[in-house]
């Protein structure tokens, strides 16, 4: 059963030196091709062996293994965004955000957008756009609900009853 907890964010900027067996051996493909790099990933589970990770519509699975945590800024691939204009210099348009990436230099989190099918040259900032995606949180529950079991087959109800 997986454990649910909040999502973390971080990057892979080096190969890990123990080769590949830290990979989940469906996933070596997937993974060869998207690290080392500065792509923000989300960590969403930990399933016993195994953390979940995802990159847009891109699912993988690695065992732990050193990483490089990164501050979230509540904006994940997928999100729609609109850009905050500064004074006449940049024009404003509602967007998705297709890519993050972690830039070291300038310590934070800087974003691919795409309008349509029309990727933007330019990386963002997320203090030059407002999210227009609602993202509701949810507090967990403070009862404890038991599980029903199932111990035997149960009674059967005899036919004039019926």
């Amino acid at each position: 059963m997986l454990e649910p907890s909040a999502p973390v964010y971080g990057c892979f900027p080096r190969w890990p030196e123990d080769g590949q067996d830290f990979i989940h051996p469906n996933d070596v493909a997937i993974v060869t091709r998207r690290i080392p790099s500065e792509r923000v990933f989300r960590r969403d589970r930990f399933d016993g062996t195994y953390y979940h990770y995802q990159y847009g519509s891109v699912r993988f699975r690695l065992r732990p293994c050193l990483w490089l945590a990164v501050e979230s800024d509540g904006i994940d691939i997928g999100d729609s965004v609109e850009t905050v204009g500064v004074g006449m210099e940049r024009e404003l348009f509602v967007a998705e955000v297709y890519g993050m990436y972690f830039v070291r230099r300038k310590g934070c989190i800087l974003y691919r957008l795409r309008r349509g099918e029309t990727m933007i040259p330019n990386l963002y900032h997320a203090k030059s756009m407002r999210l227009l995606t609602e993202k509701t949180h949810l507090r967990p529950g403070e009862i404890n609900h038991p599980v029903p079991q199932v111990h035997d087959r149960g009674e059967r109800i005899p036919g004039d009853l019926v």
